[in-house]
């Protein structure tokens, strides 16, 4: 099939890259793109965002990039603002943005705890508070939220923030769900499992001897022998957002081949 998401607008936060290569966003970025969909790229990095735009508009698609803290309420308000005055409309909201920082409790500081829970469910709460009223007028529309199987279970890393952040999330996207239903507005969640994207050798190679290491142990750990890659989240975030999944709502999807099932 193709065009599922022919003429929406969607806007996609975090929809950089943080290194080299493909992370969810940006995949998701394109993926929409592909499908037919007019895309907002949203990163703090404007060089990101411009690039992930770039590949949309050489491949024939619209994009427009724009930098933003999705910590800023101000500046969240900016971007929904902007797009509303280019497209008049918001059909899809993704939320990609989220970082990992290690620390138990004892380890971590409070400034630490703090922005990653900002970054990680503030924004999705910043982002929902300024995109919500435009589609509750539109009477329709998407929001799918990028969590993590950390959100259930334990996943081996000491990264107290992160769990507590990705559980919230799941559960402020379950509220949404409900809240919003009857008004024609559906908000799902994705739990990526062990991924391969360019965030592990930033935010989680630490944890390992060396990146192979990494790439090995992880890839022994995933059910299917191998970690996936942002392409299957970017493949699931297309189906919750087109119609294909217009029944769909209050989902929290595990994509990690299963790993949510396995015991340690």
């Amino acid at each position: 099939m193709t065009g599922r998401l022919q003429d929406r607008i969607a806007l996609v936060m975090g929809a950089g890259s943080s290194g080299p290569g493909w992370g969810n966003g940006k995949a998701t970025a394109v993926r929409f793109a592909r499908e037919g969909a007019k895309v907002v790229c949203v990163d703090v990095v404007a060089a990101a965002a411009e690039e992930t735009a770039g590949i949309i508009e050489s491949e024939g698609g619209t994009a427009v990039a724009r930098t933003c803290d999705v910590t800023d309420s101000a500046a969240v308000k900016a971007v929904v603002d902007d797009t509303v005055g280019r497209w008049g409309r918001i059909d899809v909201l993704q939320n990609n943005v989220g970082i990992a920082v290690m620390g138990g409790p004892i380890e971590l500081d409070e400034a630490a705890w703090r922005r990653v829970l900002d970054i990680n469910l503030t924004s999705v709460f910043l982002t929902c508070k300024h995109v919500l009223p435009l589609m509750l007028a539109q009477g329709k529309g998407a929001i799918v939220n990028v969590s993590s199987v950390a959100a259930i279970r334990w996943v081996g890393y000491p990264y107290a923030s992160y769990y507590a952040s990705k559980g919230g999330l799941n559960q402020f996207t379950c509220g949404l769900a409900l809240q919003y239903a009857a008004q024609g507005i559906r908000a799902n969640a994705i739990m990526p499992g062990l991924m391969d994207t360019p965030l592990i050798r930033t935010q989680i190679a630490g944890q390992y001897a060396d990146v192979d290491e990494m790439i090995r142990e992880r890839d022994a750990k995933s059910p299917t022998g191998k970690m996936g890659d942002a392409w299957d989240v970017a493949n699931a975030a297309l189906f919750l957002a087109s119609d294909e999944a217009k029944y769909v709502n209050g989902v929290c999807l595990p994509v990690d081949g299963g790993h949510h099932l396995k015991i340690g």
